[in-house]
């Protein structure tokens, strides 16, 4: 990785309606996501996959601020009963795809996916790092990850908010996901 290849992920990542935030640590990332969820009002949020030190500065901030947190397990078997509620969804991104700007999230387990996918907003969190250039690059880690977990892979490719288009040719965004996106890049 590096900074050509970064502005090139933040570039492909805006023109697709993601919002990028690059922050210089693990405390400035929290500080960057408490202030999104305090910009959206959020009340309710879960996280999912997070960095153990990630995870235990985001549960003691929510608590000070009040936000209800929800972490795996997520409610048994109604899964998107469970985060049928939250607004915020918080995830860690195993890395991005400059020339595609996607966001990639490996799991073997479809309710960490669900937080992506079901909540308004979507926050995923990333090392800048692990940001590579091409898809060719991707694909390396993308069969090791299939290799490791054959039964129960899963792979999303998150590039932005989701968009629909209807007849007329009009692009809606966030009908079947989140509306809003971003990506909270960690130096």
């Amino acid at each position: 990785m590096n900074e050509d290849t970064l502005q090139k992920f933040q570039q492909k990542h805006e023109s697709l309606a993601g919002i990028i935030h690059r922050v210089s640590g693990i405390d400035a990332a929290v500080d960057r996501v408490i202030a999104i969820l305090q910009g959206k009002r959020a009340a309710k949020i879960a996280m999912s996959m997070l960095p153990e030190e990630l995870s235990s500065a985001l549960e003691l901030r929510c608590a000070e601020a009040g936000i209800e947190l929800l972490k795996p397990p997520f409610g048994g078997p109604d899964i998107p009963g469970a985060l049928n509620s939250v607004e915020v969804g918080i995830s860690w991104a195993d890395f991005a795809i400059a020339e595609t700007g996607a966001i990639v999230e490996f799991t073997v387990d479809d309710s960490h996916r669900l937080v992506s996918m079901l909540p308004q907003v979507h926050v995923a969190v990333l090392r800048a790092a692990e940001v590579v250039e091409t898809l060719q690059e991707a694909a390396a880690p993308i069969r090791n990850f299939y290799r490791q977990n054959p039964l129960n892979a899963i792979v999303s490719f998150i590039s932005g908010p989701s968009r629909t288009g209807d007849i007329e040719m009009r692009l809606i965004l966030g009908v079947h996901g989140p509306a809003e996106t971003h990506a909270v890049i960690i130096d």
